[in-house]
């Protein structure tokens, strides 16, 4: 008895790669307060007292920095959470994200 032949083939996908990480920037003004923005990163980006206090001298001193890396949609996420924070309390905050 002849066997049978599928005309389905299995494709092997051997392109396989990670997903693209973005950075997470917080930016210096002179309108939002130190305080508030030590807030925020406790409770958005889930930092300690002492790592917020840290970020928020650097985004002082500096003009800006890299609060977290995260993948495409939890890095938006963060964005809109932190800027909509930030309207409520009727901060200027400029937040926003880049490809790592």
């Amino acid at each position: 008895m002849p066997k049978e032949q599928s005309s389905i083939r299995e494709r092997e996908r051997t392109n396989l790669h990670k997903p693209r990480r973005y950075k997470v920037i917080l930016y210096n003004d002179d309108f939002t307060t130190m305080e508030f923005v030590v807030r925020m990163l406790i409770n958005i980006f889930h930092k300690g007292e002492a790592e917020a206090e840290t970020l928020m001298l650097q985004v002082h001193h500096a003009g800006e920095a890299v609060v977290g890396i995260y993948s495409y949609d939890i890095a938006i996420t963060k964005v809109h959470e932190a800027t909509e924070m930030a309207r409520q309390e009727g901060f200027p905050l400029r937040i926003t994200y880049t490809p790592e």
